[in-house]
């Protein structure tokens, strides 16, 4: 029974670190990479607590003086909130000091203390670990996650070089997860390839395993899936909130990786350390090593077969929800941002070719190395000198060697501009104006998100206030950057915290009011 709940235990733990690849790659919104990451923190930290305890009552039945414990239920209680909450506890104080150093480190010019900064968060992150784990009796794992919060919450303003530990992160993160992965292949390799070892032990895992194997990983699914659905009427109440394509996602999205092969890993090498002691008997010691051999050879193969099933299909399933699909609101807004982005880098260059140095330049060389300029038609070309015209009447651009590149899309009005830019205010007017006339005419009643005029569609604007949040949070983020907005002080905390206000009454469909927020705060 308690292999059984260790095992349990093992399986419990997800893995996001793929998921959250996937995301990325596909443009997944941010509330599905939270709801993920967040259920990943609690059932990693959770998984830890009840390995410790039932791996514990394990050990205890190998009979060997000083390992394992029996626990009863009792003290079980009792161990699990120490674990939990001593571990909690822990992780705030090293949070809360790790935020301290930051904020003293505060020259954000210097490269020394940006290095120092990167130094301090990893050594926080160990030392938190070993405090709790070794030290205190605790759980590691969840002081590092509260720490880990505690310094998100608070300390996010405080680091003076984002990119620099950001970029650190990601590489540790990466070289960790390839070596766990690595060892725990080639310890499961061997698991499932050998029938005895060296010292001659006996290890099974045959035919039938592989049987077992895949009714396990079924049933693992269709577990995880009952159990999602289960509280989908809590969660869907809770912070942001969750819909059932999000659950039907999370259900089948839970990946098995780092945290199981782990402990899997932890649990086989502290039986077969112990259980090479003169107190326990060779049937004994066989017995055992063949129940952990076994074990983590299903762990190795539920990691094995979400990475290559549920890893792959993620993707297909995501487009298939709509969770990923771009709605008309997001493409409009994506269409807005290219024509733009088309014509201002358009003006700046009808801005160089005012110059004399720049007027004899190849634009057929140019376009070849500035994509938005590509495909240029005339009417872009006609918008594009009545907006530098406007901003400086004295520079006239030399355009005769654009006219062979130009695409026009039109077959009445298209040159006469280019032959005297004094025109080129009135054709480009007239030019907007048949547009507007023609996106009307075809049924369009919203020709752009910022039109509005015409009847509110509530799901473009739950869309649209979404995007200008994040816009915001990147800004805000932006300034921080650059040293436009005091790190040290109090009011990049509240705006912050405001939008995280904000992202949640965006969901509810309610007034963002975020400046209340941060009045509040």
């Amino acid at each position: 029974f308690d292999l059984c709940m260790t095992f349990g235990a093992i399986l419990a733990a997800t893995d996001p670190v793929a998921v959250a690849v996937l995301l990325n790659e596909l443009g997944a919104p941010s509330r599905l990479k939270i709801h993920i990451a967040g259920e990943s923190l609690m059932n990693d930290g959770s998984a830890v607590v009840f390995f410790h305890i039932f791996s514990s009552r394990f050990f205890h039945e190998l009979g060997i003086e000083g390992f394992g414990e029996a626990i009863g239920w009792g003290r079980g209680f009792a161990l699990f909130f120490r674990l939990s909450l001593g571990g909690a506890c822990i992780g705030l104080a090293f949070g809360v000091g790790l935020v301290t150093l930051l904020f003293n480190f505060n020259r954000r010019l210097s490269k020394e203390e940006n290095v120092i900064q990167v130094t301090t968060t990893i050594m926080t992150a160990y030392l938190s670990f070993y405090v709790s784990e070794i030290l205190a009796g605790c759980s590691g794992i969840i002081a590092v996650v509260f720490c880990g919060i505690t310094t998100k919450a608070f300390g996010e303003t405080l680091i003076n070089d984002s990119h620099l530990t950001e970029d650190f992160w990601h590489i540790t993160e990466h070289l960790l997860n390839t070596t766990l992965f690595t060892l725990g292949g080639a310890v499961w390799g061997g698991v499932i390839s050998s029938t005895t070892s060296i010292d001659g032990a006996v290890h099974y895992f045959g035919a039938m395993d592989w049987v077992y194997l895949l009714i396990l990983f079924g049933l693992v699914i269709v577990i995880r899936f009952v159990l999602v659905f289960t509280f989908l009427p809590v969660t869907s109440r809770m912070g942001i909130g969750q819909n059932w394509k999000e659950a039907l996602f999370m259900s089948w999205g839970g990946l098995r990786g780092a945290v199981g092969i782990s402990l899997a890993l932890l649990l086989s090498a502290e039986v077969f350390k112990y259980s090479e002691s003169e107190s326990v008997s060779e049937e004994t010691m066989h017995q055992y090593r063949e129940f952990t051999d076994k074990l983590f050879g299903m762990v190795g193969g539920i990691a094995f077969l979400t990475l290559i099933i549920n890893g792959p299909t993620s993707g297909p399933l995501l487009t298939r929800l709509g969770l990923v699909t771009p709605t008309e609101t997001r493409k409009k807004v994506v269409n807005n941002y290219e024509q733009h982005m088309r014509q201002n880098v358009l003006v700046e260059y009808m801005s160089l070719l005012g110059e004399k140095k720049f007027a004899a330049v190849d634009f057929g060389i140019v376009k070849e190395h500035v994509s938005p300029l590509s495909n240029v038609t005339s009417e872009e070309l006609n918008a594009a000198v009545d907006t530098m015209t406007r901003r400086n009447p004295d520079k006239i651009p030399n355009i005769g060697n654009l006219m062979r590149y130009i695409h026009t899309t039109t077959n009445d009005d298209q040159c006469t501009s280019f032959s005297a830019v004094a025109n080129a205010k009135g054709v480009a007017r007239n030019i907007r104006q048949k547009a507007s006339r023609l996106r009307h005419s075809q049924g369009d009643t919203r020709g752009t998100v910022y039109d509005f005029r015409t009847p509110l569609d509530k799901a473009a604007a739950l869309e649209e206030r979404q995007i200008f949040i994040d816009l915001l949070r990147r800004e805000y983020h932006h300034q921080l950057d650059v040293g436009e907005l005091d790190s040290r002080g109090f009011i990049p905390f509240s705006l912050l915290q405001s939008l995280q206000v904000a992202d949640d009454a965006a969901a509810r469909g309610l007034p963002l009011q975020d400046w209340d927020a941060t009045q509040t705060l």
